[in-house]
């Protein structure tokens, strides 16, 4: 059935449904179901790209009621595909919706969307990770910081292999407040594999709790909306999916900079199921590391013998902010990077393998 076709008959099915004499919210024209649209552009999901649709309409709408009154605000939809949450979105009133879709292959069908909502609707072919979103939004929805956020609002059924970079790159923009956190505190809408979303919002002891856990929540209020199982989506994934809203803080738990948090936090949980003094001492040089790591956990009062999943956020920043003083007194500690030691010290002992059998070779032949 051509396009033309499927929506003369939605055309004919809505005219019956209209109740006539009321004037009612902004509701969109009939159009094909998400699963026609997937027939007539012959749309298929790329594994390669982590690509499953969510056909359900009524799951759509509960993603998007996640992300609070959406009544004339400004929504930002990351990956829309085949546009099911994108209708959803329109549906709930918003002034304006910015797509941006890396897959070519969705455009003509979000164009319709486009051009049902006249006016509402752009569109833009690129990919979330290098867009530039200090511009997406109109200057006058600019907030303060310690303001109530803005009438913006940032949602996406994400692909598996884009949600970790995406969620870390946006949360380095929380923590410098550019990006789209430019018009201040911009909330968040996002879906991800079940076990991410876990990690995002796993406690002090918790098996999930994670470079992950410390990241987000000392940046954001991070809520674990609901779960989605697997066979909602087309593909089927392996997994669960789930919905995550994330508000920026007023003030950060701990009051770094996003990288030197990010250093000590990912040294931390470099041996998750060792002692926690073990990932510290990746922070120092070998001259000297064992000194400095005791230096460092005492003055931050830090257990050596927990665990890093049982560190508490405030242990966090008690380790962020004795490391920050240390770096002051020594500059060039910042820049130490103990993997980079660990290749300098593989090569050199394989040049000096390799050195030896050659000489004993010589003196063989001698």
């Amino acid at each position: 059935m051509c396009f033309q076709c499927l929506r003369r008959r939605k055309e004919q099915e809505f005219c019956l449904m209209a109740a006539p004499g009321k004037v009612a919210a902004f509701r969109l024209p009939p159009l094909p179901t998400i699963g026609e649209i997937i027939k007539l552009f012959h749309l298929k999901a790329q594994k390669q790209l982590s690509q499953n649709f969510l056909l359900d309409l009524r799951l759509t709408d509960k993603i998007v009621k996640q992300a609070g009154e959406l009544k004339n605000a400004h929504v930002c939809e990351v990956g829309p595909g085949p546009g099911g949450i994108t209708r959803s979105i329109l549906s709930a009133g918003v002034e304006q919706l910015l797509l941006i879709e890396k897959d070519p292959r969705f455009i003509p069908g979000l164009q319709m969307l486009s051009e049902a909502a006249p006016g509402k609707v752009r569109i833009v072919h690129g990919d979330i990770l290098t867009y530039k979103m200090e511009k997406a939004f109109p200057k006058h929805l600019k907030k303060n910081w310690e303001d109530e956020p803005p009438d913006i609002h940032i949602i996406g059924n994400l692909p598996f292999s884009v949600s970790t970079p995406l969620i870390i790159k946006w949360l380095e923009n929380v923590s410098k407040k550019d990006g789209p956190f430019i018009y201040g505190r911009t909330q968040m809408t996002l879906t991800f594999q079940k076990e991410v979303a876990e990690r995002l919002t796993a406690n002090p002891g918790g098996k999930q709790r994670s470079r992950l856990s410390i990241m987000s929540q000392h940046l954001c209020t991070v809520e674990n909306c609901f779960v989605i199982p697997g066979q909602a989506f087309v593909p089927k994934p392996e997994v669960d999916v789930a919905v995550v809203h994330f508000t920026p803080l007023v003030q950060p738990k701990i009051q770094q900079p996003f990288e030197l948090v990010e250093k000590v936090v990912r040294s931390v949980f470099q041996f998750r199921r060792k002692y926690c003094f073990r990932g510290i001492e990746t922070l120092f040089p070998e001259s000297g590391r064992l000194k400095r790591t005791e230096q460092l956990m005492m003055t931050a009062n830090v257990d050596p013998t927990l665990r890093p999943f049982q560190l508490s956020m405030s242990q966090f920043r008690n380790l962020c902010d004795t490391y920050r003083k240390m770096c002051d007194e020594d500059p060039g500690l910042f820049v130490y990077d103990y993997r980079e030691e660990l290749k300098q010290k593989k090569m050199k002992h394989s040049l000096k393998s390799v050195s030896q059998p050659e000489q004993t070779e010589e003196e063989n032949q001698l």
